[in-house]
């Protein structure tokens, strides 16, 4: 059974409440029904008839004792209000929705902005990051052909401590979503300091800053990316790793890195991508291209909803 076909199932054997507040967006609508007849979820699509007025600005009165000291005027929060998103951002935060899917119509600056200030930041490590689940057809590598990349979506230029937070929390994620254990690698075009610079000593610092924070995690960097997916290539550039060559939780330098890596793989390679899904928050929310399909929301629903069990 393939990861994705793992999640779904996973899904359907415990039902939880996942918002999705672009209920005008027909690939919505189709994902819904999908979910709704394969019993993957209970989608509660947030149409304006279902915001409660009173709630309404229960909410907004909130959001606005939450952020009024940081120069938020009554206006600005009635205007973010205006619009379903941060509505369905509160509910989850209240428990009222288990979690929160959107994206196919908002950026993910907008999604991130509602679920970092509506949702909150755990505390471990107050920061938002993402990551995508990316499960490549006929793949040796990873776990059989699935892996974790973080950060594709979020954090432009994380710094070590950043990178360390963003690897704790996808390496957690990995754990939870798809019971595996989590073999993480800090990727940079230098193996072990085969080039000696800034950008290699971040990476380098991060691996540092992880021992520190989480020290049974498996982990392993810098590494080049052969030398961190493939044994055969570790066994010359790094015959010392504790990962040697078998990561399945890769940690990008850079938001552009990233998220330029993570398409070229999902069209070069015909993978699922599911993502951005955001890590640090006190309740699980995922973002979606504005270029998905259907089945990509169904598949982070069911990723949503995993997380909540």
């Amino acid at each position: 059974m393939d990861a994705i076909s793992k999640i779904r199932k996973r899904a359907a054997a415990k039902i939880k409440t996942i918002v999705l507040p672009e209920y005008d967006d027909a690939r919505t609508v189709e994902a819904v029904k999908i979910i709704r007849r394969e019993g993957l979820a209970n989608p509660l699509v947030l149409t304006p008839d279902l915001v409660d007025k009173n709630q309404k600005e229960k909410y907004i009165e909130e959001y606005f004792k939450l952020y009024q000291s940081k120069d938020v005027d009554l206006e600005t929060v009635k205007k973010l209000f205006s619009t379903t998103l941060y509505y369905a951002a509160m509910m989850t935060r209240e428990g009222k929705a288990d979690g929160l899917v959107a994206g196919a119509v908002h950026t993910t600056a907008d999604i991130a902005r509602a679920c970092i200030r509506c949702i909150g930041l755990d505390e471990r490590f107050t920061l938002c990051s993402s990551c995508f689940i990316m499960d490549v057809p006929n793949c040796e590598y990873g776990d059989n052909g699935t892996f974790i990349f973080a950060d594709c979506g979020v954090i432009p230029d994380p710094n070590s401590r950043q990178l360390s937070c963003i690897a704790i929390t996808a390496a957690e994620l990995a754990g939870k979503v798809l019971d595996i254990t989590p073999r993480v690698a800090f990727l940079s075009y230098s193996t072990k300091g085969s080039a000696k610079t800034k950008a290699a000593e971040k990476i380098s610092d991060a691996l540092g800053l992880l021992k520190t924070q989480a020290p049974d995690l498996l982990a392993d960097g810098e590494l080049q990316g052969d030398a961190a997916i493939i044994p055969e290539v570790a066994q010359i550039k790094c015959p010392e790793s504790p990962i040697n060559g078998r990561a399945n939780v890769l940690i990008f330098p850079n938001l552009e890195a990233g998220n330029i890596c993570y398409k070229l793989v999902q069209r070069l390679s015909g993978c699922r991508a599911i993502g951005p899904l955001f890590l640090g928050l006190n309740k699980p929310a995922s973002d979606l291209s504005r270029g998905c399909f259907a089945e990509d929301i169904v598949d982070s629903v069911c990723v949503t909803a995993v997380r909540t069990q």
